[in-house]
């Protein structure tokens, strides 16, 4: 095994080379490309188009009665050009749905495609076509011709995307605006899919039919949750697919074959997509903004901010209905807000580390009685001011009736941004009411031996 990594880091062999180089380019522009069809919503399109190359390839073997690469290719690409627009032609004069009109080219032309491979298989020169590697792929088996030919597909499709960024870019985001505009929207979509079909076709030989989507879909997919540019997704998606083609090559070509299960190594296109599907899943999890711990640890940091912002609010307006009394937590939040003891305990701890509020000799934080400190009733007096605002808001514009109003502002004042709050502070002040108003509605009475005086 390690003679084997020995090898391919120093690339002494010339097929490990050559696989490495295809399989690497090819990621690189099925990353870019696919990031324009994942955008567009076109990606199953993608599927479709591979599905459809299997019949092109077919019928080139019958025309040229050899196996001959380019022939192959260029078989598949009108295959798949006209697997492509068969599928628009449906979605546009027919009632069928997109999704419908795609599976309905799948299933037919990849049924086309296996009886015409089955019977070139059959056929004197059928055996040394090998027309079921492109089922699968067999990029193991790739020679420099190939190697070149995808180096120059690549090449096109990246000089395409970065003539046409600017129109690409519009056309992604705002199809409309781009028609507004005068741009040939309906030439710019053709030349996506025409990108499409060129990329997915010459990936057959490295990845197969039954492959090649994924490595369309999956680098921009796992891009798109690291940045909210364009630019930035493009640049992530060609070196997630880069680093995929290269590290799957890698793969194969290293990893020791367990005895008894594999005789001929790790099939190269699988690992591929397998090292793309794994920086997929890191990225789900771990990018900053959109992975899910990230997400998980936001949502646990509003609810902990909602319940504290809950805790100040309660304080404050119990201090307004009975001026000097005690706040009970254990008596109030349970009963108003139907807060457990550990939870009331939990938020009461929190509030006390963030020196908002303090015990008066209370050995329980959870049970014993409150009071707020200077820097919690600042604290305390902005969160009723945001909640006063809304509910003045929403009772003036939204017709909400006093009564109802607290559950709606509750529900609401949390989670919007600073700038709307500054927006009803001014509102107020030009009205010339309070900075805290006064509440719209009657404040619920402390409960009962809720609280004392200090």
């Amino acid at each position: 095994m390690w003679d084997d990594v020995v090898r391919l880091l120093t690339l002494q062999d010339a097929n490990t080379r050559v696989v490495l180089i295809g399989a690497g380019l090819l990621g690189l522009a099925a990353g870019v490309v696919g990031s324009f069809a994942v955008l567009r919503r076109r990606a199953l399109v993608g599927d479709a188009v591979a599905h459809a190359a299997l019949p092109g390839i077919g019928l080139a073997f019958f025309v040229v009665g050899e196996r001959d690469f380019g022939a192959f290719l260029l078989g598949a690409l009108v295959m798949g050009a006209a697997c492509a627009g068969l599928i628009s032609l449906v979605r546009a004069y027919t009632r069928v749905k997109e999704d419908a009109a795609i599976a309905v080219a799948v299933g037919g032309f990849f049924g086309l495609g296996i009886v015409l491979s089955r019977l070139a298989q059959n056929s004197p020169e059928g055996n040394k076509a090998g027309l079921d590697g492109f089922i699968y792929g067999k990029a193991a088996s790739m020679i420099a011709s190939d190697a070149r030919l995808i180096a120059w597909v690549a090449g096109g499709a990246l000089l395409g995307v970065a003539l046409l960024y600017k129109e690409l870019k519009v056309l992604s985001f705002d199809r409309d605006f781009a028609q507004a505009q005068g741009w040939p929207t309906l030439a710019l979509d053709l030349l996506v899919m025409g990108l499409i079909c060129v990329v997915t076709v010459a990936g057959l030989p490295a990845v197969g039919i039954v492959l090649i989507v994924a490595l369309l879909v999956i680098p921009p997919a796992a891009a798109r949750f690291w940045t909210d540019r364009l630019g930035t997704m493009l640049v992530l998606a060609g070196a997630i697919g880069l680093g995929a083609g290269v590290l799957g090559t890698a793969v194969s070509a290293t990893a020791p074959v367990p005895a008894g299960m594999l005789s001929r190594g790790w099939p190269t296109g699988p690992a591929i997509v397998l090292c793309a599907g794994a920086a997929f899943l890191a990225s789900l999890l771990a990018a900053p903004r959109r992975g899910v711990v990230a997400g998980a640890l936001r949502r646990v940091g509003l609810r902990r901010r909602i319940q504290l912002q809950n805790l100040l609010r309660a304080m404050h307006e119990a201090a307004e209905g009975s001026p000097g009394a005690l706040f009970e937590p254990g008596v109030e939040l349970m009963l108003e807000r139907g807060w457990s003891p550990s939870r009331v305990r939990a938020v009461v701890r929190r509030a006390r580390r963030a020196g908002l509020v303090e015990p008066p000799g209370a050995d329980d934080p959870g049970r014993g009685p409150l009071r707020l400190t200077e820097a919690g009733a600042r604290a305390a007096a902005s969160v009723v001011r945001a909640h006063r605002q809304w509910e003045l808001f929403l009772i003036e514009h939204a017709d909400i009736a006093p009564d109802h109003v607290d559950r709606d502002a509750d529900q609401i004042e949390h989670v919007l941004p600073p700038d709307l709050l500054r927006t009803l502070e001014e509102r107020l002040a030009a009205s010339g009411r309070a900075t805290v108003p006064v509440s719209p509605h009657p404040l619920p009475k402390p409960a009962p031996g809720a609280g004392g005086t200090p």
